[in-house]
């Protein structure tokens, strides 16, 4: 039995540090960097693009809309050719630093509002589908376990896999809990680490509503950037291993 841990990475931007890079890398299977449309300066990027190549980390396309601002995390009514050309951008810079720093990209998982809009919206999602398959078939998408994203993006002839969150709540249809609301982002390590067994041997969370709820996973994020995010992964890791579960990317 084995698992992927990914993190969303590469975040920081100019004097503004974000996250645990250097901490988290050793930690999980896969990275998923930001592309500087929602975080992430050149030089940062480049950096951590090195700590995985050197740690034989798998490296992700973390792309985003067009919004530093808000952390990528607001929804946008983009047109169809406009997102492409954004992931298009996105992936194909990325995949230029990662040459540089001697790995390269092998998947693509949209960031924040993006994610969260195209696991149900298919008109963006055939945007950000179509730039993947125009720049490399090969590479593999990320997406919301159980959503409607997955079966239609494998149509499409993408290979696709299903993703968790080790920290956040979910609602017993299988979406994820607002971070608006409260109880959304879950802190208490212990209780976590005993999630992510479930996600793994059980194939389902607790809900927030209290009932049980399917869920298949073929990846596990860790957020580098939550309160406590460095232990919550040391101890996910270390539970994984003391049940016998490797840790492994899937793509490598």
């Amino acid at each position: 039995m084995y698992i992927d841990l990914n993190s969303d990475l590469g975040e920081s931007y100019g004097s503004w540090s974000m996250g645990n890079d250097e901490q988290i890398l050793p930690i999980v299977s896969s990275a998923n960097i930001a592309c500087g449309f929602h975080a992430g300066d050149p030089k940062s990027i480049l950096q951590t693009l090195k700590q995985a190549a050197q740690l034989k980390v798998s490296v992700g396309a973390h792309v985003s809309y067009p919004d530093l601002v808000g952390f990528g995390r607001r929804n946008m009514d983009v047109a169809y050719d406009e997102l492409y050309a954004d992931v298009l951008y996105q992936i194909s810079a990325l995949q230029g630093l990662a040459q540089v720093a001697g790995t390269s990209v092998r998947y693509v998982k949209p960031h924040g509002a993006l994610y969260n809009t195209i696991a149900t919206n298919l008109d963006q999602a055939k945007a950000v589908i179509d730039a993947i398959l125009a720049y490399d078939s090969s590479l593999v998408l990320v997406a919301l376990a159980g959503s409607p994203l997955i079966e239609f993006a494998r149509k499409q002839g993408l290979r696709v896999v299903s993703e968790a969150f080790a920290d956040r709540a979910y609602h017993r249809d299988g979406t994820l809990v607002s971070r608006r609301q409260e109880g959304a982002v879950l802190h208490d390590v212990e209780m976590i680490a005993e999630r992510v067994l479930d996600m793994i041997k059980k194939k389902g969370v607790i809900s927030i509503e209290g009932e049980f709820t399917p869920l298949k996973a073929d990846t596990i994020c860790l957020h580098g950037d939550s309160l406590g995010a460095l232990q919550m992964a040391k101890v996910i890791r270390q539970t994984l291993v003391d049940h016998q579960i490797a840790i492994h990317s899937f793509v490598s």
